[in-house]
């Protein structure tokens, strides 16, 4: 600064043209600044996340000509959006698709996220780890949700110790007058209104950041009768004891602590109104971000009054036609607050349907279209989700994208979008796909995926290729896992391109290929960067 005074003294026409120069730029600056402000948008989007529960590909009518269910707004979605064909989940199960989606990383690089969890087990998400919440709120956005957390609480307990359900009573030690000590809140939501885990695991609370809503402490039982006069079982009742309601297939929940007020039938409907509240209290002024973490439609299948019996699909499909009309209804109040132009709007599923070949047999819907298996699998049909993007303002041309990505590559896209640097360390499994809203559909946004299943089988797709680390489904179709015999095959190869329900297992004939997809799953494992 001392030189650059001398000069000025030095120069006099100089220093007057400089002092010319600087007025004007201010004054420019000024009135950019002041248009900035005044602009009805932000150059930013809002964000919604929509996240449903155990809803297939194929049970969208737009992706699925033969579906049994209509859903015309996620259709509307599709039409003016774009739907991504080759999109996955990166576990096969809840938690560990939840921290992938959030962190934008691989779960089993996290012991504790890489598996299914209930509702009192502590956070599985790192004590520092920086969430797409927490990169959005660095981007000057506010942040929300409303839905199934699942990610873990850590409890305020009466005994001090962990927070532990007693399965025999139904009770817990926890004491639910404290707040927690870790949830949402403390991963980068401003505002958070949750349900701790699915729908049919305990206890059955809304914690309105971290604290529960209505403390007054009940079990299910003293509302829902464990069995209703005509009850059969059915297939799915190998998930619950006899101390669980279960009333028909699909329409069961375990047994444990619930707020006196809670009722298992209006939970979905209590979530959509807290988001929709959210959506009403923001402005164009500042962006937004919402993660809704639907709890439907996972088990138990309690639709509407209004569209029961209206899907060909049972319970089940009639219960995604309330997901379908959570959409509608979130755009609607988008469009009211005069939102929806510049927000984006992300629809996808945690993973695959639960939805066996009975239930496609019986209805003659596949919930999974085009893959093999379901939730829980190593197979396609158990991590390949529904994906689709609407952006009035920024996507002006409805496409498909054939690409292989993965729910984690949404935390890089929004920093990308936002003009966040994620931090070293952070989001290390998530890769951009920025070019593809721009509706370059032949950008390649990763050249493998690491898949994983609810039993710890592990797979990746490279290319045309899938090479499977084990034998069976790693998940909830039968054969979990088979035993490799002598001399035969120890995993299963695929060219997916070709054969994309996995029916030939190409194993025996290309060793190499074995070898170097084996080593190439083994590396991406074992690294950190």
């Amino acid at each position: 600064m001392l030189k650059s005074f001398t000069q000025f003294k030095k120069f006099p026409l100089c220093k007057t043209n400089i002092l010319i120069g600087l007025v004007l730029l201010l004054v420019i600056g000024v009135l950019v600044g002041f248009t900035f402000k005044s602009s009805p948008k932000s150059e930013r989007p809002n964000i919604v996340i929509i996240f449903a529960d155990d809803m297939g590909y194929g049970d969208i009518s737009a992706l699925n000509p033969l579906s049994k269910i209509n859903t015309p707004n996620i259709d509307d979605l599709v039409k003016n959006g774009i739907s991504f064909q080759n999109a996955h989940a990166s576990a096969s199960v809840c938690t560990p698709s939840r921290y992938g989606l959030l962190t934008g990383r691989y779960a089993f690089r996290t012991p504790k996220a890489s598996k299914g969890i209930g509702g009192f087990t502590p956070s599985v998400i790192e004590k520092d780890r920086i969430t797409i919440a927490g990169i959005l709120k660095k981007a000057g956005y506010t942040t929300a949700i409303t839905g199934k957390w699942h990610l873990g609480l850590d409890w305020g307990t009466k005994d001090n110790k962990e927070a532990q359900l007693n399965s025999t009573t139904g009770y817990s030690n926890v004491d639910y007058t404290l707040p927690v000590k870790s949830g949402p809140n403390d991963f980068g939501f401003d505002y958070s209104f949750i349900h701790p885990a699915s729908l049919d695991i305990p206890p059955y609370f809304f914690l309105e950041n971290g604290k529960v809503v209505d403390q007054d402490v009940v079990l299910t039982t003293a509302v829902y009768p464990i069995r209703k006069e005509n009850t059969k079982f059915s297939w799915d009742k190998k998930h619950s004891d006899d101390k669980a309601v279960y009333w028909e297939k699909g329409v069961w929940w375990r047994l444990g602590e619930m707020s006196a007020s809670f009722r298992v039938e209006e939970c979905l409907e209590t979530i959509v109104n807290q988001g929709e509240q959210f959506i009403e209290q923001q402005s164009a002024d500042k962006p937004f971000f919402l993660y809704m973490p639907l709890t439907g439609p996972h088990t138990p299948w309690l639709p509407s009054e209004e569209n029961k019996g209206k899907s060909g699909a049972g319970l089940y499909g009639d219960f995604v036609m309330d997901i379908d009309q959570v959409v509608g209804r979130i755009k609607t109040k988008l469009e009211a607050e005069g939102l929806l132009d510049n927000t984006l709007i992300i629809f996808s599923s945690d993973n695959g349907a639960y939805w066996p070949a009975e239930e496609i047999l019986l209805h003659g819907h596949d919930s999974n279209k085009g893959s093999r298996g379901q939730k829980g699998d190593v197979w396609n049909g158990g991590h390949r989700v529904p994906l689709i993007l609407s952006w009035p303002d920024g996507i002006k041309k409805s496409n498909t994208y054939e690409g292989l990505v993965s729910l984690t590559d949404i935390y890089a896209t929004m920093a990308a979008m936002t003009g966040v640097e994620i931090p070293v360390g952070e989001a290390i499994d998530s890769k951009a796909f920025i070019p593809v809203l721009s509706g370059n559909m032949s950008f390649q946004t990763r050249n493998n995926m690491v898949h994983q299943s609810s039993g710890g089988m592990y797979a990746i797709t490279s290319g045309a290729w899938k090479y499977i680390d084990g034998l069976g489904s790693g998940g909830f179709t039968f054969p979990a896992m088979l035993t490799p015999e002598d001399n035969g095959p120890q995993g299963q190869l695929y060219q997916i391109k070709e054969d994309p329900l996995e029916s030939e297992n190409l194993s025996s004939g290309f060793p190499e290929k074995i070898n170097s997809m084996k080593q190439l799953l083994e590396d991406i494992k074992n690294s950190e960067e």
